[in-house]
């Protein structure tokens, strides 16, 4: 019976990230506000000025940019570059799908940044390569190592060179605090190129993470050598079963919107308050964003070794990786840009004990701010009905310092 319910599970994923559905469009129309539109479109809705921009990394992934330029004021002169990395399953639509007084992209429009959102490989709006087909498994043979190496420094780099500047401010949530570490790690010249380092939900050690994501660690080598066998290395991507879902099954209105909610809250935490129920298909329609099924196993690897640690690709494939037969760990000590961590006692992804293993680690903390509301969980740090009072006017007040 496992061994039957295991192949059920693996078949499900598969087709889940292949996206072979066959719904028809009329099915994921929607009167929700966002539902089917862009990062872009939506920001241009709010009022806001939207940019696109597309950057090509060392290894041929095409990565694409958002920015919001200015607020709704208007341009103005001196606009200091802000950069906001979102976290796994992610996109730069996290940062742009609230309220406009509530959600950070805005808010720091408005606060006189040059906003800059990151779209990190294989996620919707950076699905394509130089010479490699997304419908091809050999897209997507990376893990979040390729994230912080290449795709991190490609993208600060250009917006350095289009800004004209010499360093700028990031802003990172989860897997976007990961890559920032792994980056200074192996690149410790960007240190010189980041100010401040604004870290929420901060992610570099996993061993306490509570929820199904543990219970899954001990398997998730054998479904990442099953699916990759079968053809299989996009996870969870943003396609047209997840809208359907969506938008069919997470009205408010509906009886169902209980489970949806309550699906993510498995997930990150249960913070019922904070969710904004009437943004929830929006919401869902844009996140999963599809990621590789390598980078939810260098996860799992984690949370088994509890270390800082780089891709296990067992003892011949580290040997030929590294030149050793287990993964190099990375070097925290490397960090010396300031960092302002964000953290919350209800995080079950970045849990507080493994926060406060990473601050005693991290050699320029310069705020250790705990989210003064016991119930706010990980996804609160992007979505939550108030954010600002929570988490942002504190961002903005170490930001001003700087």
């Amino acid at each position: 019976m496992e061994m039957r319910a295991g192949l059920v599970v693996v078949v499900m994923l598969g087709v889940v990230a292949r996206g072979a559905w066959g719904l028809p469009a009329a099915a994921i129309k929607s009167d929700h506000w966002g539902v089917n539109l862009t990062t872009p479109q939506m920001i241009e809705e709010f009022g806001y000025p939207a940019e696109i921009h597309q950057v090509t990394t060392e290894d041929g992934y095409v990565l694409e940019l958002h920015r919001i330029p200015y607020g709704v004021s208007g341009p103005s002169p001196d606009r200091p570059p802000i950069f906001l990395q979102h976290g796994i399953l992610g996109s730069s639509a996290d940062w742009i799908m609230n309220t406009a007084d509530e959600a950070l992209g805005y808010l720091l429009a408005d606060a006189g940044y040059d906003v800059w959102l990151g779209n990190i490989r294989g996620n919707t709006y950076s699905r394509s390569h130089i010479t490699l087909s997304p419908d091809d498994v050999s897209f997507w043979n990376f893990n979040w190592d390729e994230m912080a190496y290449y795709d991190l420094p490609t993208c600060l780099d250009y917006v350095l060179e289009t800004t004209g500047v010499n360093d700028l401010y990031y802003v990172g949530f989860s897997m976007g605090t990961t890559i920032f570490y792994a980056m200074l790690s192996e690149k410790p010249e960007y240190n010189d190129k980041v100010r401040v380092a604004i870290n929420l939900a901060a992610v570099a050690f996993v061993e306490h993470i509570k929820g199904p994501i543990r219970e899954l660690a001990p398997i998730a080598h054998d479904l990442d050598m099953v699916l990759t066998l079968l053809g299989v290395g996009e996870f969870l991507p943003s396609n047209e079963l997840m809208d359907y879902l969506a938008v069919n099954y997470c009205d408010q209105e509906l009886a169902s919107a209980e489970i949806c909610s309550n699906i993510l809250f498995l997930i990150c935490g249960p913070d019922p308050t904070e969710l904004n129920k009437e943004y929830l298909p929006t919401l869902l329609a844009h996140m999963p964003a599809g990621t590789s099924v390598h980078t939810i196993n260098h996860f799992a690897q984690e949370i088994l070794t509890g270390t800082f640690v780089k891709y296990d690709y067992g003892r011949l494939g580290n040997l030929n990786h590294y030149d050793q037969d287990k993964p190099p760990l990375y070097s925290l000590a490397n960090v010396t840009t300031p960092v302002a961590l964000f953290h919350a006692d209800n995080d079950w992804l970045a849990d507080p004990q493994d926060v406060a293993r990473l601050e005693s680690e991290l050699p320029n903390v310069i705020l250790s701010h705990r989210v003064n509301f016991t119930a706010f969980n990980h996804l609160d740090f992007t979505w939550a009905i108030h954010a600002r009072e929570y988490v942002y006017t504190h961002v903005l007040e170490v930001l001003s310092h700087y």
